[in-house]
């Protein structure tokens, strides 16, 4: 069994856990996803208010530029959350790829680099004050959520087993 631990603190260790759920475990099977799927299967949607596989890569990138990359990290906050979802001219599968992966990256970074006294540190985010720790909590829980409905989608249109768990 592999062990992920720091031998540090508690908040170490949180950090390492996110980093390694975010890095290690959602990024290369939302990738593996992407690789997959046709152009036109990740911009497929049951129904119009549903979300395309595209739509929630877009709004992943946003969620995690908008809370670790800006709310922890201190970039500027550009995101446009409307736009994530309103998106309908299929950005390339190369494009949303490479836009999800600079994202997961630049907040590995960030988190890589985060001071473990400040979890508890009180900031805002959207309309909303929360500390550090329940920010970067909030993400990973949002990422595996959207990540799952990416499996999901993904099964559906390639009818396949995709085999990530091989017990």
């Amino acid at each position: 069994m592999e062990t992920y631990t720091t031998g540090n603190t508690a908040g170490a260790e949180f950090i390492a856990v996110c980093r390694h759920h975010l890095l290690t475990e959602y990024y290369p099977k939302i990738e593996r996803c992407l690789m997959e799927l046709s152009e036109d299967d990740i911009w497929w949607r049951a129904h119009e208010t549903d979300n395309s596989i595209g739509n929630l890569i877009l709004h992943l990138s946003g969620n995690i530029r908008q809370w670790i990359i800006s709310g922890i990290g201190g970039a500027n906050d550009v995101r446009n959350r409307a736009q994530e979802f309103a998106e309908r001219a299929h950005i390339p599968k190369p494009e949303l790829l490479n836009l999800f992966k600079d994202t997961v990256t630049e907040a590995n970074a960030v988190l890589e680099h985060f001071d473990t006294d400040k979890l508890l540190e009180v900031r805002h985010f959207q309309k909303w004050d929360y500390t550090c720790m329940y920010a970067i909590s909030h993400v990973v829980e949002h990422v595996a959520q959207h990540m799952g409905q990416i499996i999901y989608i993904t099964k559906l249109r390639k009818c396949t087993d995709l085999k990530f768990f091989n017990l």
